[in-house]
């Protein structure tokens, strides 16, 4: 199992550094079987975040028919919004990245019966800003849910979201718990369990799916 962690300038370290450990884990725990690559939508380059003096580099370029699992990380911004620094927001940074290659490459990978999606914190609003998961269920950062939701999707207030070819998690640190429960899903709790263990992490809540009967409140 192949998974591309997916750069783009502006992005969040950890929530592409967390994930991209456990998935290194799970193949070292598996004798090779799972690998990760961190990837751009222009190919290797280095890539800045958006803290300063931060920076990965992507070995290779995205490709969702190679890819297994794509994991697009949310963004690090200015909080603060200032007038002076609007480029530095959140929001521009991610507008920035919808006028890259990665909104049709994701879209790709969407369509494709055998690649799996998985966003972290505000990675999911890349993929609601460009037209693609309207409709579906969807986590993100609860900073951004209002954002989110105003772009159609289903904004559910959980840690980590599984609608089936589209996994998705909420703040910065679900990234783990995003990973762990991909590691669970396509090879089995025992190699889940094992990278927890090397982690001395637990995941927090419940993964919500559409699966199963709704609650009913009573009147």
């Amino acid at each position: 199992m192949l998974a591309q962690f997916i750069l783009f300038d502006g992005f969040d370290p950890l929530d592409v550094i967390a994930p991209y450990e456990v998935f290194h884990c799970a193949g070292m725990l598996t004798g090779g079987a799972v690998r990760a690559e961190l990837v751009s939508a222009e190919g290797p380059r280095d890539v800045p975040a958006g803290i300063p003096s931060v920076s990965l580099r992507a070995t290779a370029r995205l490709d969702p028919e190679r890819a297994d699992v794509i994991v697009i990380p949310g963004a690090v911004g200015d909080l603060r919004d200032p007038e002076e620094e609007r480029d530095r927001t959140i929001p521009a940074i991610l507008r920035r990245a919808l006028t890259t290659d990665l909104p049709r490459l994701a879209e790709q990978a969407l369509r494709r019966d055998d690649t799996l999606v998985a966003t972290v914190c505000g990675g999911s609003l890349i993929l609601g800003m460009a037209g693609l998961v309207e409709g579906r269920p969807a986590a993100t950062h609860h900073l951004s849910a209002d954002a989110l939701a105003a772009t159609g999707v289903n904004v559910v207030d959980a840690r980590v979201v599984d609608d089936g070819d589209l996994v998705t998690g909420g703040a910065v640190t679900s990234g783990l718990d995003v990973a762990l429960h991909l590691i669970e899903r396509e090879t089995g709790p025992r190699i889940a369990h094992a990278v927890e263990k090397v982690f001395a992490h637990e995941r927090r809540g419940t993964v919500w799916s559409s699966r199963g009967p709704a609650p009913v409140l009573s009147a």
